[in-house]
């Protein structure tokens, strides 16, 4: 039988020819079959992944140089261009489009020796935070098929956690790679803003949005984030700073020792007590271990999930505007002589219904009269946010919270208003509106049976320090009771 620990184990495995590529591929085509219940995959590549394999073990045979990530099984979100294959962003109005080149971060993958074996199930666009919004179903957490996987990566989120590939790539605008990640108790790490480059990423908002990776260890994401993240001539806001060899640095720097909680995160009243006590029980039990953890005042919670709403939005409404049953996607099948008409009718059926709320509601902060009232002051909101982060880092080297207020929720839970929705995001969009980098790891287990972990956060582009941190707290391996 097939196993997966870490991608090093496997690599050492397939150098011992105790296994082989193909194998680990029929061996996730097989779980994948056994678990379509989950819905977690829009496609599989099925054919195309068998012929890869049997390339690389060939490959392998010859003596050839493996890549760093050669024979690696990886899902990636349907937002994700790959080159000849579909993606719909998981909406009707881009069913059946087939994508005319690869994503960056793809095709570094590709390059790698990584075999994509399917496109997999989110929220429409990226948008929500529940997998609830796929035009092609929900997506069921593996662990209890009446609970959400979180969202909007949850297809990505469940195909880590049900053992249906090894790595997966999803993205995080608010938390929708980092949120999943704690409903399904796996790993999800959010880069820098500009780590990646995020061309051939369906945009949602294009100052938030950034590529993530779920994964079951620290030493996998760090991985995978040193072959997929750098400089790209396609994309202008991409950093073009170095990219350190993370899969080393983990191992070998000092593990950060200076950790801030904002106070306001771990009293606010919306977070489960269950949760709270169990956070503050570890926070405790990291300073017997000789960590300086301290709580900071942090008077602005309240104003992050209305400034990411109204900021977000704005730029949706600005980036979905391309959809419009003209140029590519869904076109109504009504004859109509009207251009306004066509455009108002192909997208009212293309889109779906989160989809369609947040550009109206994005079109509304953009329009006159109310430009300055709501957008420029998210901005100016967006601004301190961005100055108390410098000041923080300047004094810790880290910052940690809950990744989210609830464990996983039941499935049409939170459906009842949009805001209860909204509030899932409250500890997440926080990284997403300042642009540094943040991780979820597993920690924790409710009594209820569903896992729930801490969220990890250092300054822009200290990833070193933020995985090496998140390494030192996984050494247990298992979950705390």
């Amino acid at each position: 039988m097939f196993r997966f620990h870490s991608i090093k184990d496997y690599h050492t495995a397939l150098i011992a020819e105790q296994v082989t590529c193909i194998q680990a591929v029929n061996y996730y085509l097989d779980q994948i079959k056994q678990h379509q219940n989950l819905n977690a995959y829009l496609e599989v590549f099925t054919e195309e992944a068998i012929e890869l394999a049997k390339a690389l073990d060939a490959a392998r045979a010859q003596g050839l140089p493996l890549g760093k990530l050669h024979g690696v099984v990886v899902g990636i979100k349907d937002v994700l261009c790959y080159k000849d294959h579909k993606v719909s962003a998981a909406s009707k109005i881009l069913e059946n489009y087939t994508a005319v080149y690869s994503a960056t971060a793809v095709q570094h993958l590709v390059d790698e020796g990584a075999i994509i074996i399917g496109r997999q199930n989110c929220d429409e666009f990226a948008m929500g935070s529940s997998n609830e919004n796929s035009a092609y179903g929900p997506v069921k957490n593996a662990l209890d098929i009446e609970r959400v996987p979180g969202g909007s990566s949850g297809g990505s989120a469940v195909s880590v956690q049900a053992n249906l590939c090894m790595i997966s790539i999803g993205s995080d605008t608010g938390g929708s790679v980092r949120q999943p990640a704690d409903f399904c108790g796996v790993i999800g790490l959010k880069p820098s803003y500009g780590r990646i480059s995020r061309y051939g990423l369906i945009a949602y908002a294009s100052s938030f949005d950034q590529i993530g990776i779920f994964s079951t260890t620290v030493a996998d994401a760090a991985l995978v984030l040193e072959v997929i993240a750098g400089a790209d001539a396609f994309d202008s806001t991409v950093s073009n700073q170095k990219v350190p060899a993370y899969s080393q640095e983990i191992k070998s720097i000092e593990v950060p020792k200076k950790i801030a909680y904002f106070k306001e995160t771990l009293e606010h009243p919306g977070l489960d007590p269950e949760m709270k006590a169990q956070t503050m029980a570890y926070l405790e039990q990291l300073k017997k271990e000789g960590f300086i953890v301290e709580a900071i005042d942090f008077s602005l919670l309240s104003y992050l999930v209305p400034t990411y709403y109204v900021l977000t939005t704005a730029e949706a409404s600005s980036n979905l505007s391309r959809f419009d049953g003209v140029k590519f996607g869904h076109r109504t099948k009504d004859a109509l002589d009207d251009l306004t008409e066509l455009y108002k009718k192909s997208r009212t059926e293309g889109f779906g219904e989160e989809v369609q709320r947040r550009i109206l509601l994005g079109t509304f902060v953009l329009s006159a009269g109310y430009f300055d009232a709501y957008f420029t002051k998210a901005q100016q909101v967006r601004k301190k946010l961005v100055d108390l982060t410098t000041a923080l880092f300047s004094n810790y080297s880290i910052l940690v919270s809950p990744t989210v207020p609830t464990p996983a929720f039941k499935l049409g839970e939170n459906n009842h208003t949009p805001t209860e929705m909204f509030l899932a995001d409250i500890y997440t969009v926080y990284a997403n509106l300042v642009g540094i980098p943040a991780i979820s790891i597993p920690l924790f287990k409710h009594s209820n049976g569903m896992p729930f972990g801490l969220q990890i956060m250092s300054a822009g582009f200290n990833e070193s320090e933020l995985l090496s941190f998140a390494t030192k707290l996984m050494e247990p391996k298992e979950l705390n009771a």
